[in-house]
């Protein structure tokens, strides 16, 4: 236990520029609360105390905004930052060093039985705003942007961007650029090209027809 809360604590003080002490964060950082809370109620939905489990979460649902389920699996070094409005779903699993911002949502499609929610791997960001919903893989060093709507597996080293989300990066191989306002869209660019096919054909066709 001892372990995780040092663990818990270097994580805020190496990732957020914010922090000035670990004092600071083990006192008033909600994120950092409502970590050690769900280990808290983690180790009691562990041994068989659901009901107990559930009350330890609801009330630092009440208290910070964030709602994680005793039944999810984390790693260490997580950093919730800010926090406010994150859900983490029962059956997730987040691996260590990741990160999560405000009004992520770590969740089920609602079709699913069994495993229902998202996998992360070893130091993911999941930008604010984020939706990964459903029971498959984010590889490890992932980076979602804020706002994506994750709903299929994205790669390890890969960024995903966009509504649903496109991967435009994996490791050093640029696919597109990064920019969460003007990301170029595939699906438009493939309906541009089928138009300038289209052009190209009737223009031949005109010519034929002279």
């Amino acid at each position: 236990m001892f372990k995780n809360l040092k663990s818990d604590l270097d994580a805020f003080m190496e990732r957020d520029p914010a922090a000035r002490s670990r004092f600071e964060i083990y006192f008033l950082y909600a994120g950092f609360k409502a970590i050690r809370a769900y280990r808290r109620a983690n180790w009691f939905y562990r041994h068989n105390m659901k009901f107990l489990a559930r009350w330890i979460s609801q009330g630092s649902r009440r208290r910070t905004g964030v709602e994680i389920h005793p039944g999810a699996t984390i790693g260490k070094g997580l950093v919730i930052d800010h926090g406010m409005g994150v859900v983490i779903g029962e059956t997730a699993i987040i691996g260590d060093n990741c990160t999560i911002y405000q009004n992520v949502t770590l969740g089920g499609t609602g079709k699913d039985h069994g495993k229902r929610h998202p996998t992360l791997g070893n130091n993911v960001l999941v930008g604010s705003g984020a939706k990964v919903l459903g029971p498959f893989n984010v590889g490890d060093n992932a980076r979602i942007a804020a706002g994506a709507v994750v709903l299929s597996e994205v790669p390890a080293d890969s960024t995903a961007v966009g509504v649903p989300a496109r991967i435009v990066r994996i490791g050093t191989q640029r696919i597109d650029i990064l920019d969460q306002i003007h990301v170029s869209d595939p699906v438009s660019q493939a309906l541009c090209r089928m138009e300038h096919e289209l052009n190209v054909l009737k223009k031949e066709l005109e010519e034929l027809k002279k």
